[in-house]
């Protein structure tokens, strides 16, 4: 029996959630050869969601309209649409309204998040982050790549990097914390993640984030107060 999507999955933004990504089932998109990881979700096959989400190569999904917008960071491979090719370490906003046929050559992994941009306001994003420079942050080994603030600080998106041992310091998240482990171990709250893990801490979560062996993460801030 071929699996479906539950339409509540981690669905109350008030609760922590975790999970390992490389321990969950691949689930049959409405397209074939596009297969999901929910991480997340509320909704049927419209839904507020987040998911890994896998294209076999030379499969393709129809053109569609992203109503309420569409974030997403490839993981492996190249992406790809009308705008061109996205390789692995792209970060890509498709503001609400905004429309596309998405395929991939030679297959690709996403990290996507759906339907979680306000409605109006929202500026498109295209940025090949292995091109651009890491910036020091708050602590020693501790260093960014800003992807994206909202102007009313509300969102706040990056890649950050801790070296083996560093620290990002005792802090208060007001906004609440998403991240996805792209690489290496991170410790939380005395619990240690390893690569591919995505983790969620409400608003109103206080700790410190270290690593014994370096870690690469995608990370976004402040939008779970919204």
């Amino acid at each position: 029996m071929s699996q479906t999507v539950s339409p509540y999955l981690n669905a109350d933004l008030t609760q922590p959630a975790a999970a390992k990504v490389d321990e969950l089932e691949w689930i049959p998109s409405p397209q074939p050869g596009v297969l999901r990881r929910p991480l997340d979700r509320e909704g049927g096959e419209v839904a507020r969601a987040t998911s890994i989400v896998r294209f076999k190569g030379g499969e393709a999904f129809p053109s569609h309209v992203h109503a309420l917008g569409e974030e997403f960071l490839v993981i492996d491979g190249v992406f790809s649409d009308e705008d061109g090719d996205f390789p692995t370490g792209t970060y890509v906003r498709n503001p609400p309204g905004t429309k596309h046929a998405p395929h991939s050559r030679e297959g690709c992994e996403i990290f996507v998040k759906l339907r979680q941009m306000r409605p109006e306001g929202e500026p498109q994003v295209v940025m090949d982050t292995t091109a651009v420079d890491w910036e020091p942050a708050e602590s020693d080994g501790y260093t960014r790549i800003p992807l994206f603030e909202a102007d009313d600080g509300s969102e706040y998106v990056a890649l950050e990097n801790l070296e083996a041992g560093a620290s990002t310091g005792s802090r208060s998240l007001s906004g609440g914390e998403e991240i996805l482990l792209l690489e290496g171990d991170l410790d939380l709250e005395g619990e240690t993640f390893e690569a591919r893990a995505w983790i969620r801490r409400p608003a109103g979560s206080s700790y410190e984030l270290s690593s014994r062996g370096g870690c690469k993460f995608w990370v976004k801030r402040g939008h779970l107060a919204r």
